[in-house]
Parts: structure tokens; sequence; C-alpha cells
């Protein structure tokens, strides 16, 4: 706490305040409440005034009357019966100010007897003229407009019906006899501080309102003036109490700076005895998500804690919106703000309009009805932190109505849909004890997370003894039923606080751990870079997300756009100028502990861990709470001749001169004495010794962080032994991480052939991961100078630079196909291109022009596999910020390629560069350690990964086209516009123009993932439009992979089959040598059948191999996570099921020329629809094929007849409708019998069964289907 800027930081209250009813004034009605003349006079607010605030005023907290009484009695004035409640009730308000400081209160609020007979006459003179109205009618109680306005059902996102104002419990008590009745209205008496001790504040304003009703002693102004001008909030990491009447002692604790967690006092055990968990944590991620957040209650100070709780289980981030826990009647315009917000709203005061806003959240608290925005993305590991969470809380034996265990522990669903739901009890906390004699021995969830650790490698340091620290921490003797001091409840309390908020700031922690290493920092200074603030990026938020789980994304990529989020980058950039936060010093110090306990190089593993910190923070806690500091003295009376007041007047005004002389320094820091000297002198001599709570470092207690070594000037045998020992360590983890990413890879690739499944793609992405932090740890030993946030990509940098300087001094070898980057030649500069498309969003194209001899082919050249060429690549990519993020793309792209041993022994290799960078027992500079690595990092070779491709979806990528025609003269050419448009498993390209007179060329488009499928066609224009195309060869310039699309058929009306536009399917080749991919003939489905028809055998055997690989892809879809093969190959491959029907229609017909040259399988399909036309009586499989070879005559007009007989299989195998085509449809035709004979598929009984069975058996299967098959075709 900074005490210099603000000396009033040291107090404990800056204010004593008295608001209720001024007589002098009488009865005004609080027109701020809205229309209440519908109420009964009893029901309507009235206006409050402060009645007196002690002191007058302060410096550092100018009062400010007309939000104190606001907040104090946010409904007004309340008058009452006998015949109603008048318990006495708390709750604590906060203002925020225009600068955003916040101050806090408490106010009590009582019912106090009102004689004054003006007052009551004017209560009674209301009532009659309300019943007046009502009589005559001209003031009927109907629903207010906007009542009728809200919603009548939950799944609005206006606030639900049951806001109306609830119906009286009993008549009479809505009204007032003056004869008969007793009439109070409603007083309080509050506190304004700069703290928020609400437990404390409570306690003084409870105890001093019985001290006024019993008459006790001290005098009231004793009190007050002990409170505002004795008692202090104590330094950080220190406790005192004071008393309160009678001789109740009241504890207040400051948290340790570092060590401890910032200063909270609402009992987050009401918050969850209030919700329940599950209910708190989707809360909690609306929170975080920074949605409209809506409070209801009937409770003031249920608002309070829940808004108060959220808030702060924030840690490290802070809210930075609208933040107004109860909202005054006079405020209800703030709903309409178009911003996030948290706001609490009193349920008799909310017949108001709410906007109808997708982001809302509503959240009742005394009904628990929660109603959540839509498709909500759930929390990292949702299930295992509730569970965690739920451990805690029977750990401290906390029951209530609403605590169930009965939560949603489906962890694989990654968006929860909007809902309203309304949580009924099943069974306490304290059954499940009794139920579950496990619970006795131990946390099961957290057995089971220690054993997944244990299995995953990593150190279970101090993870053993948890359970035996937390059994000697949480049990304090009491059972649930065992009555609680106030004082030894509020302990607990604050206990149970500790617990949770640090299992939430685990959460964070474990999530962030690596954060610092994405962030861009700045390169100017403080007033440059806070003017530019706005226009820049200071988080790479692309390679973060790169390096996370794939189901937490949905919720990670939305909360690092929040204002939250960035507010929190933005500190810690500003700590290198400023102070670091406090939020974020504690942050940043449970990483710390985090490193230390599992290593610099942290592998983010998708497993949940545990908190392992509550038990050292609760040590702390209890030692302020067992061992004050000091302990104020009693109050002291003030008057001595002062005489009993009565309490018939109701609670007096105080003494305004009393109250108003502040005692002296002196005299303060004598009362102020403790054991150990004041804390005056203990807060100034805390730079020199060390407080007695932060005497042991947090992590150290229970021994489970590493000792720090001590600050000594070691030997150079200890150095060089210490080194070794790095080397070792190093390698070590180098085996370990390349042997799991190899078993777990081959694992996937077993799948691929049917065995069963060993990873996934987010294990592969978390392995990779850690395979990046590993090179990183490397790179980073034995530095001699560290340039930045990346070793690995900073000498790379430097190798780049090295190269480039010495170029000009090199011969260029033309047999070494490394492009001259001095030359301005694009078809021999592909870096060069890559340069170019980081600058411009238009399609560029590198063409090279045909010669006249019209015989020459294209000539695909070889990718150069040069350091210098990928590097190129990575700076080329736009979405990529920090060092970080170019390094983890550079390891990426290089493990695609297979090239990353090769690219890193070529970067070592240059040994003065290493040399310059690195001392000489760095890793690096270890010839056979070295060796070693190299050596395992070559291994990875053996198994192929796409981690570059499959994770920068949105670079931009330049693709190769090479158009190989006819190698016959006539038809190498087209006069016609020709086009490609490209297919992938991230999406697909528009319909690219390919430039007249060229066959090959480059285009740029956002990647598009492995490709799968290619279109070629034209516009059958000119003179010479037919086009015979061989082959059609698409490349990645970046990855250098190389897609073949064999087609090997003609393009123009009038030849072939009349098409002008074929699908073709592609093949990944293994070479990415233009001479090996151009003798390549892998068959296309738009390659004619071939001529040579295939035995009953084999046409049985090609289609059951072709339904079971269906089958199998199926499976593996079903787990999300698991890598599966394109459904295109499968069904339009060379062995894929459209090749495999073109056999069974081939089969058993009459004439071997209806397959020919002229007549094709989808002249047969035209020729059974058109024997069905005008027939009656057709069943559905009728109807459908009959509109389905409609849609697809009349839609397709570019294509052929063999495309259209692939769409029709396509969509009817999508449909489930192939079997009953077969069945219902073709065997029974005319024109079936006429040109089939007894032996095909279609009339052989057998053979139909056969062929039924096995498209029947894929109909089970959803069926996602690629745009190119479809070609838009609907019916």
């Amino acid at each position: 706490m900074d005490t210099d800027k603000n000396p009033g930081r040291t107090r404990f209250a800056d204010y004593f305040v008295i608001c209720g009813l001024d007589l002098s004034s009488g009865l005004e009605p609080d027109t701020f409440a809205g229309d209440n003349l519908q109420s009964t006079p009893l029901e309507r607010p009235y206006k409050s005034k402060v009645l007196g605030h002690y002191p007058e005023n302060v410096s550092w907290n100018p009062f400010d009357k007309n939000a104190v009484c606001m907040l104090c009695l946010p409904n007004g004035l309340q008058f009452r019966t006998q015949k109603n409640n008048l318990e006495p009730k708390f709750h604590s308000f906060v203002i925020t100010k225009e600068d955003g400081k916040r101050t806090y209160g408490a106010s009590y609020v009582f019912y106090e007897e009102t004689k004054n007979r003006k007052i009551c006459s004017a209560m009674q003179t209301l009532q009659a003229m309300h019943l007046t109205e009502l009589s005559s009618g001209r003031s009927k109680r109907t629903p207010d407009q906007n009542i009728r306005s809200l919603p009548r059902q939950f799944n609005s996102r206006s606030l639900p019906r049951h806001f109306k104002l609830s119906a009286h419990t009993a008549a009479a008590q809505s009204y007032y006899d003056l004869s008969k009745d007793t009439l109070y209205v409603t007083k309080c008496i509050a506190l304004i501080s700069q703290h928020q001790f609400v437990h404390a504040q409570q306690s003084f304003l409870a105890s001093l309102h019985r001290c006024w009703k019993e008459q006790g002693t001290p005098s009231l102004e004793a009190s007050v003036y002990n409170l505002l001008y004795e008692v202090t909030v104590p330094p950080p990491g220190r406790s005192l109490s004071f008393c309160c009447y009678p001789e109740e002692r009241v504890i207040i604790q400051s948290p340790a700076l570092m060590e401890d967690l910032p200063a909270f006092d609402f009992p987050l055990r009401e918050l969850f005895t209030l919700l329940g968990v599950d209910c708190v944590v989707q809360l909690f991620t609306c929170l975080l998500l920074e949605n409209q957040i809506l409070l209801c209650s009937g409770e003031y100070q249920r608002l309070m804690l829940v808004a108060e709780s959220l808030t702060a289980l924030l840690l490290p981030f802070s809210w930075p919106h609208v933040y107004v826990p109860i909202l005054p009647a006079s405020c209800h315009h703030f709903l309409d703000a178009p911003v996030p917000f948290v706001m609490g709203l009193h349920t008799r005061e909310s017949r108001v309009n709410i906007p109808s806003e997708a982001n809302l959240c509503y959240m009742d608290l005394d009904t628990r009805l929660l109603q959540t925005p839509e498709e909500l993305p759930t929390f990292p590991h949702k299930a295992e932190f509730i569970s965690e969470i739920c451990d805690v809380l029977r750990r401290f034996k906390v029951s209530g109505d609403h605590l169930d265990v009965n939560w949603n522990n489906n962890t694989s669903d990654v968006m929860s849909s909007s809902c309203i739901s309304v949580r009924n009890r099943k069974h306490s906390w304290a059954d499940e004890l009794e139920d579950n004699p496990s619970l006795t021995q131990g946390s099961e969830t957290l057995q089971r997370i220690v054993s997944m650790t244990r299995r995953t490698g990593l150190s279970l340091d101090g993870l053993d003894d948890i359970e035996g620290e937390w059994d000697s921490l949480v049990d304090d003797g009491f059972s649930e039923d065992t009555y609680l001091t106030t004082e030894v409840q509020y302990a607990r309390d604050l206990r149970i606080n500790n617990a949770i908020r640090e299992i939430f700031l685990n959460r964070f922690v474990q999530i962030f751990s690596t954060y610092e290493h994405f962030i861009i920092q700045p390169n100017q200074d403080k007033d440059e870079w806070l003017s530019n603030r706005e226009s820049m990026q200071n988080f790479d938020k692309a390679t973060f997300l790169s390096d996370q789980p794939q189901r937490h994304l949905p919720f990670l990529s939305r909360f690092i756009e929040t204002q939250m989020f960035a507010t929190l980058i933005d500190n810690k950039i500003l700590s290198n100028w400023n102070k670091m936060d406090q939020r974020l010093r504690v942050f940043e110090r449970r990483i710390k502990m985090l490193r230390k306990r599992y290593g610099e190089a942290l592998v983010r593993t998708p497993c949940y861990e545990p908190c392992v910190t509550i038990s050292d923070t609760q040590i702390l806690l209890d030692r302020r709470m067992s061992d004050l500091d000091a302990e104020i003295p009693p109050p002291r009376e003030m008057c001595p001749n002062r005489t009993s007041r009565s309490t018939v007047g109701g609670f007096p005004i105080l003494d305004p001169l009393l109250l108003s002389q502040e005692p002296h320094k002196s005299k303060k820091r004598n009362i102020l004495r403790s054991r150990s000297g004041s804390l005056d002198d203990l807060d100034s001599n805390q730079q020199t010794t060390q407080r007695r709570s932060e005497a042991k470092p947090l992590g150290i207690c229970g021994e489970r962080l590493a000792a720090i070594p001590p600050k000594c000037d070691p030997s150079p045998a200890l150095i060089a032994q210490t080194n070794w020992n790095f080397v070792e360590k190093l390698l070590k983890d180098c085996k370990h991480k390349i042997k799991r990413m190899l078993v777990e890879k081959l694992g996937s690739e077993a799948l691929e052939m049917g065995h069963c499944a060993q990873t996934s793609i987010v294990e592969e992405n978390t392995l990779i991961a850690s395979l990046c932090d590993l090179l990183e740890r490397v790179w980073s030993h034995g530095l001699q100078k560290k340039q930045g946030k990346s070793a690995l990509w900073a000498h790379l940098s430097n190798y780049l630079e090295f190269e480039e300087c010495n170029d000009t001094s090199k011969p260029i070898d033309p047999n070494f196909l490394t492009p001259d980057l001095s030359s301005d030649t694009p078809d021999l500069s592909p870096i060069s291109e890559i340069k170019q498309r980081s600058r411009s969003e238009t399609r560029t194209s590198n063409t090279r022009r045909l010669s006249e001899d019209n015989h020459q082919q294209p000539s695909l050249r070889p990718l150069p596999n040069t350091l210098v060429y990928d590097l190129r690549s990575v700076q080329a990519m736009t979405d990529i910020k920090t060092n970080i993020g170019y390094a983890r793309a550079f390891i990426r792209l290089s493990l695609e390629k297979k090239l990353l041993s090769r690219h890193l022994r070529t970067l070592l290799s240059e040994t003065t560069l290493l040399r310059t960078q690195y001392k000489r027992y760095a890793f690096l500079r270890c010839e056979e350690e070295k060796e070693q690595f190299l050596y395992h990092l070559l291994t990875l070779n053996a198994v192929d990964y796409n981690c570059f491709t499959n994770t920068y979806l949105n670079t931009r990528i330049p693709y190769r086209v090479a158009v190989y025609p006819s190698r016959k003269s006539s038809f190498c050419s087209t006069t016609a516009n020709c086009w490609v448009a490209i297919s992938g498993t991230n999406g697909e390209t528009q319909r690219i123009p390919i430039p007249k007179g060229v066959l090959e060329f480059v285009f740029h488009h956002k990647n598009v993932g492995t490709l799968t499928t290619l279109r070629i066609g034209h516009d059958n224009a000119g003179l010479s439009p037919k086009w015979l195309v061989d082959q059609v060869i698409v490349r990645n310039e970046v990855t250098g992979h190389c897609y073949i699309f064999p087609c090997g058929r003609w393009l123009g009306k009038g030849i072939d089959d009349d098409s002008t536009e074929r699908l073709l399917v592609g093949e990944k080749e293994k070479y990415s040598d233009g001479d090996k991919v151009n003798g390549s003939r892998l068959r296309s489905p738009s390659v004619p059948p071939a001529k040579r028809q295939l035995s009953l055998s084999q046409i049985q055997h090609m289609l059951g191999d072709c339904v079971n690989s269906l089958g199998k892809y199926f499976s593996r879809l079903q787990s999300k996570d698991c890598p599966n093969n394109s459904l295109t190959v499968l069904l339009c491959g060379e062995s894929g099921l459209v090749a495999s029907l073109e056999q069974v229609f081939s089969y058993g017909f009459k004439s071997n020329r209806l397959f020919g040259r002229n007549l094709y399988i989808w002249d047969y399909i035209v020729k059974v629809k058109e024997d069905l036309e005008g027939l009656s009586g057709q069943c559905d499989a009728v109807r459908y094929f009959f509109n389905l070879v409609t849609a697809i005559s009349h839609s397709a007009h570019s294509l052929g007849k063999d495309g259209k007989f692939q769409i029709f299989v396509c969509l009817s195998f999508r449909d489930h409708l192939l079997h009953h085509f077969v069945v219902d449809v073709l065997a029974g035709s005319r024109a079936t019998l006429e040109m089939y004979e007894e032996s095909s598929f279609f009339r052989e009984p057998n053979l139909l069964n056969y062929l039924v069975h096995m498209l029947k058996s894929l109909a089970i299967f959803d069926i996602t289907l690629e745009n190119s098959l479809t070609h838009g075709v609907t019916y």
C-alpha cells in the first residue's frame, strides 16, 4: 500500500455517516425511483438525506453526499408497521469516481419508530387518497407498459417476466391505520473507507447499533472516534485487532505484497452455497469473455457478494469496464449501455425493459436462474476445475442446499448452448461425505490427477504430501454442526477464500505460463509507446494459439481479444519503466514458482495440473490471524459527564466537534503500541528488516520448490560441472521428447492402417510445441549476449545476414539450384515472389512464355532446399509479430519438409558465427553432444508432419500451377479462356484464370491446407477451343508439397463426353523433383474406365475394399482429434466408390459398344429416368431419383457425362439413397431388362443382394461433401 502519496490510506475509515428521514422536510416522494403511484403509500420509496457525517471533510477523499445517500439507502426511505419484518440489514457498496478511483462503503439499515405527528398524519392522508382512487376506479393496479414488453419465454435476452412486483404476502401489511399501527421508517449508519474490510465494518456497525439499543458504554462518540482516528490499517503482512461493544474482538489483517494474494474480505463460501460451483464457473466464463453481466436479487448484499467475488477471482486480470454492483433506481438508464458491464439490480425495481442483447448474461441470485449468451465456449479443463473446487469445499466441510456434485462432466463439448438452467438440490455435501468413504482419505480427483502426472513423467516433488498437509491445515476440530464464534468463522472464511482464489489463479498460471515469450516489446521510449499504443499490436496471438490444445481454442481465441487481457499485457510492458502492478507481481511470482518446479522449459501438456500453493499461503494467513502485531485499546470515554440517551427519539445525531478533533501523531503513536513496537515503526523498518510473514519466501514451505543457490562466487570446477550437468540434461530431454514424438506419430500412422489410435492432433500439437521449447533452451545455453526473446531466431537472423554479406564473394554454382537473390529474373527467384506477396493483397503471377516450339512442356524446376530460402519464406509471413513466433514457424516448416536436422546442421556449421555468439561451455559448442542432438532430430524424418500447413491457416501461400497438355502437337494449345480452381482441407479458391499462352504460373492465396481436388475448364471460345490435358501439377512454394492431378481427357464440346470442365483428384507426390513428377500417371476419376473388363471376383473385391475404407474413415472421424484422409479421395479416387460402381454398371451389359466411344453410363441413367416419366403411384425412391437426375441435367451444363455420373453417385451416397435407387429403381426398370444380361448385378438376385448390402452399410454415416463434388446441384 502506497502511504506516501496518500496519508489517508492508513486510516480504517474516513467517514461515519447517518442517513434517514429529515423531519424538517417532511415526506418527499423519491422521483428517481420511477412511477410508484399504483403502490400503497407504505410500499412507495421516499427521499432520504444525509443527517450527519463525521468528520466534515478529509482532503484525500472529499465527501459526496449524493452518492453516499443514494447507495446507503438505494431504494430510498421505506415505511413499515409492526406487522412487517423489521430486522436490520447490512450491505456494502462501491462508489466509482470519474477518475476510476473506487471508494468503499458499508451501510447498516434498521427501522426506528417515528412518532412525529406530521409524518404519521401525512401517511394516513396518503393512505386515504390511495383508497379513494382505488374505489373510484381511476387508478387500477395494471401492469406497466414496460412489464408488457418483457419476454414471455426464458430463451429471450430480456429480463424474465417474474421481474414485476411480487404479490403481497398479506393485504393487511400494505395498509397503515393511524389508530392501531405503529409507524417505522428506515435509517442507516454507514462507514466510508478506502479499504474494503467488510467483516470488520459490519461488526462495528452492528455493535454500535446494539450499544445504542442497550444504552451501553462508552458513548457513541467515543466508539466512532476510536474507529476513525485510532484504528488503522496494518502494514502489508501485519495484523491487528480492535474491540467492539460489548467485548467483541475484530481482527484486521493485510496480506504481504509478494507472497499473498491481494486483500479480499467477502466470504466465497457464501457464493458457492448460494449458486453452486457449476453456476459460478459459467458466470465466471461470461465475465472473462467480457459479456454484459446482469445480477438480480432482492438482497443488496447478495449483489455485492457475487459481483465482488467474481471480479476478485479474475486475478491477475482486472475488470476494466462499467462496474455498478448496486444500481440505484435513478441510474437504470445505464442498462442501455452498449459496452460490457457488471451491474446489480434490485428485484423489486426491475420493471425496466432490457434491450435484447445476444451477449447478455442474466443471473437471478434468489432463484438461481442463469441465462448465458449464445455459443458460450467452455472454460479450459472445466470438469477437472470444478472437481478441484468441490474437493476444497468438501475438505472445509462446506455444505448448502445448492451445493451438488451432479454437474455436467462432458469435457468433449467445446460449446455450451444458450440455456436457462435452474438447479434443483440433489444432495448436499454432507450426504456426499457420508456416502463416499474415499473422501475421508483425500480427493479421488486429486489422486487421479497425480497418477496421470506420474504417467507423463513430470516431477511430483511436493505432490505426495499434499493431502497430508491439507489434512493438518484444514482440520480445525469443528464438525459441520459445531457452532462457531464470529471470529473463528471469519478466520475459516479467509482460509476458504485463500484456497479458492489460489485454485482460480493457478488456472491462469497454467494457461499463460509462457505468455511473456509472445509479448512484442516496444523499441521506443515510454511516451512514444503510449502515444502510439492504440495502433500497435503487442501480443503475438497467432503463435500463442498455435501452441494451445485444439479444444481450448474457442475460449482462448476470444479471451485474448478482451480488454482485460490487453490491459495485463500493457501493464507488463509498462513494468519496463514503472513499478510493476501488484496483481501482475503476484502472477509473475506464481509463474516463477511453476518454472522452478518443472524447469524453465515448461511443457504445455493437455492434462490438468492442480494447485500446489494453497498450504504455503495458508500458513502465512494463519500466522497473521493467530499472532497479532498490535491490539488497539478499547474506546476511551470522551465525555465523562455525559447523560444517557434515550432510544425513543431514534438514533441520535452525534457531536461534530468531538468527532472533528484529530489526535496528534505522538498521541496516536502511543495508542498503537504493540509488543514489538508501533506499527509505524514496523512499517518504516520493513526496508531493512524482513517482516515476519515474509521471513520464508513463498514455496519454500514443505521444500516444494528447488532451493535458490547462495549468491557466492563458485569455483571454476563447480561452474564446469554445473554446465556439464546442463548439457547432459538437454541431451537427455532431446532423446526423450523425440522418442515420444516418434512413438506417438507412428501410432497415428498405424491408425491409418486400421490399428488402434495412439495420438491426436491436440497431443501432436503439444509435442511439437514442446520440441520448440526444447530447441529454445538448447540455443539459450551459454549465450554470450541475449539478443531478444528467441535465441534460435536471433542465431538464424545473424546467419542470414552473414550469408548476405558474403554472398557477393562466392561464385554461383549453376548446378546448385539456389535462386540468385541479386537477380531480378522472376522465374529464378521464388523468394522475391514471397516478399512481394507480403506487401500486396492482389494476385500476382510469375509466368514462363511458351516458345514457338509447340512441343515444349512446362519444366517445373525443383525448389531449393536451402536454409536461406526457408528463412525468407518465414520472414514473409505477415501474421507473425514476434521472434518466438518466427522461430516456431521455422521449426514447423522444417519439420514438415523433413529438413530440420539438415538446416540446423547448416546453421551450426558456420563456426565463426557460433564462436562469436556462444561461450565455450555452451551445448552448441560441445561437438559430441551436438552431433548426437542432430542425429536424434534426423530420426524425425521417418514420419510425416503437416504441422506448418495445419497451423498457419491464414498465411498467404504462393502456389505454382503447371498444366501438361497432350504431347500430340495439334492438341497442346487452345483458343478458349481457361481456368483452374483448387480445393483443400482448409477451403477452396475461386476460379483462377490461366494466362493466355502460358502453361506454368504462380498465384497467391490464403492457405487452403492439404490439396484434394482441382477443377479445370474453359469457356469453349475461339476457333480451336478443344484441349487435351494430360495432367496438372500444383506445388506449394513454401512447403514444397507437390500434388499431381491426372486427367488424360478432352475439354471441349463435340468431343469425348462434351465436357468443358473436369474434376481431378490429386495425390501428394513423394518427390519434389520435377523430372520424377513428370513421369507419374496416377489415375483420376475423369480418366475413362480401363478397356479390359474386370472379372466378377475382381469387381467384388474392389467394391468391398472401397466400402471397408469408407467405414474406417467414418469410425476415425468420430474421434475429433484423430487425423483422417480426405473423403474426396475415397469417393472419387482411383479405387474409390465412383470407380467401383463404374465397374459394377459395366458388368453384364449386352452390347460392348454401349459404353464405348459414344455412349456412357449417364445415358443409361437418363433412359431409366425417361422410362419412369408419366407413371403413376411412384414410391419415394423413384421420385427422388427423378428429381436428382433432372437437377443434374439442368445444373451441370459444363460437365460431361462421366462428371454427371460422378455427381449422381456422390449425392446419392450423401443422402443415403444409393441402395434404394439400385433395388427400387434400376433393378426393376424396363431399360435394365433390355440392356443387361441376366448375370449382371441388377438382374442376378445374389449379386443384387450383395450390392445392396454393401451400399446399405454406408447409410449409417453422416456425410459432408466438398463443394467441388456437388457442383451446386440441389434437388
